[in-house]
């Protein structure tokens, strides 16, 4: 039986799902596929972000051959068949360009992918690549080069993934439309929640939900949990996840680890998953801990990494290291108030142009503008020296954003910062 996801994949460009901040009417990509102008291009980002949807529909629109291999089952011998018989239409009658797509371009090793090269330059095949890996470290540099745009496809939001869903239960020809399936909108809303802004997950799920379900009886939330085989816990109860969330961060600020456990284990037992606690625990690692323990977002970091790798039910150790160790770190949040007061006076004053000492001097022609002249580098002074670095205007304003607080480490970066006010002034 072939797959949901596999079904549903749009045929036109216009029902393409996802992927808004490249791929929207009049955007250039969009303008490019329409016009017949589209080059070559990589894509990379997650599974079940619409990667192999939008190189099909490109083929499409483009009028051309399309060959699609995955360079994980592919290797030099094939692809040295498809460039020959690429290059025979190329310089044949034809006269046509073939698309080739290569999805997970990145497993091929520099020889393969280098084996590309001359078919690009002649114009006998148009690439797309896509890849999970970042291209810049999983694709040469020769190959970039010759490719004319890399896209980054984000995971796709609950938006589109419950668009997804709708269209599969009511589409007549590819989806469920004609088993008139009976839902709660909160089994969908769910899926689309637990599905990570992965495609491919949602409907594969939904469709072997519908493949099973007694068709007199609605899809319901508690059916979604059992084909996730997730908790569903507070997802059940609207906003108790964001409300246990916001507990947790409140009690690992006022210091209290036998709370903030508390809250901690509340979001696990109702299904909350490591990206949702790991995200929250970074950002409190820097909004309340910051400059008081520096090295706290270095090991929740780790943390939460290492909680990735093991998955559950282990990852909830790794977890609850990182909540212990925040609750019970000294707490400050002037990093964060710090950049507020830089961002407000950005909004609301003139702040005055770089001064020119501070400029760029590494090219030709800074020096007769002025650039860098007058520049003091502290390390020749023995790590400091007195000098302007603000804007004139904020600079004789005594403008001051940062205050050390005294908790932790903080306390010595205070007293250093003190040390140089009283030598040399507010202002240096």
């Amino acid at each position: 039986m072939i797959p949901l996801s596999t079904r549903m994949r749009p045929d036109k460009l216009e029902d393409f799902v996802g992927q808004e901040h490249f791929l929207y009417k009049g955007s250039l990509l969009y303008n490019a596929i329409k016009n017949k102008t589209f080059d070559s291009a990589i894509f990379f980002g997650p599974s079940g972000t619409g990667k192999t949807t939008l190189a099909r529909i490109i083929a499409a629109e483009m009028d051309s051959r399309f060959t699609e291999i995955n360079a994980s089952a592919a290797g030099t011998k094939e692809l040295k068949e498809l460039i020959d018989n690429a290059r025979l239409r190329f310089f044949g009658l034809e006269k046509k360009t073939t698309y080739v797509y290569i999805d997970e371009f990145h497993r091929w090793n520099k020889l393969q992918q280098d084996s590309l090269l001359k078919a690009l330059e002649e114009g006998v095949i148009r690439f797309i690549g896509s890849t999970t890996e970042n291209p810049y470290f999983a694709v040469n540099n020769a190959v970039l080069s010759r490719v004319r745009n890399i896209y980054e496809f984000k995971r796709l939001s609950r938006k589109d993934v419950l668009t997804l869903l709708q269209r599969a239960l009511s589409d007549r020809e590819k989806g469920f439309g004609n088993l008139h399936v009976s839902y709660e909108e909160s089994a969908l809303e769910l899926l689309a929640e637990l599905s990570g802004g992965d495609g491919r997950v949602a409907l594969d799920t939904l469709g072997f939900i519908v493949d099973n379900l007694d068709l007199t009886q609605k899809l319901t939330a508690e059916k979604v949990g059992e084909a996730m085989q997730r908790k569903i816990g507070f997802y059940n109860r609207g906003d108790d996840r964001y409300n246990l969330l916001s507990a947790l961060q409140k009690s690992i600020r006022g210091s209290d680890p036998d709370a903030a456990i508390h809250y901690f284990a509340r979001l696990v037992d109702g299904g909350a998953d490591i990206q949702t606690i790991g995200r929250r625990l970074l950002v409190i690692a820097s909004e309340d801990i910051g400059m008081a323990y520096p090295s706290a977002i270095s090991i929740v970091h780790a943390c939460v990494q290492a909680a990735l790798m093991v998955g559950y039910p282990e990852a909830v150790i790794n977890l609850s290291q990182a909540v212990i160790l925040l609750a019970s770190s000294p707490k400050s949040n002037s990093a964060m108030v710090a950049y507020e007061r830089a961002a407000e006076d950005i909004r609301t004053r003139q702040t005055g142009d770089v001064p020119d000492h501070l400029k760029d001097s590494h090219y030709k022609g800074a020096e007769s503008l002025g650039f860098g002249q007058g520049y003091k580098y502290p390390h020749d002074y023995g790590g400091y020296v007195a000098q302007q670095y603000l804007p004139d205007n904020l600079y004789h304003s005594g403008v001051r954003y940062y205050t050390p607080g005294r908790n932790g480490s903080e306390a010595s970066f205070r007293k250093f910062l003190e040390s140089l006010e009283e030598k040399y002034g507010k202002n240096n």
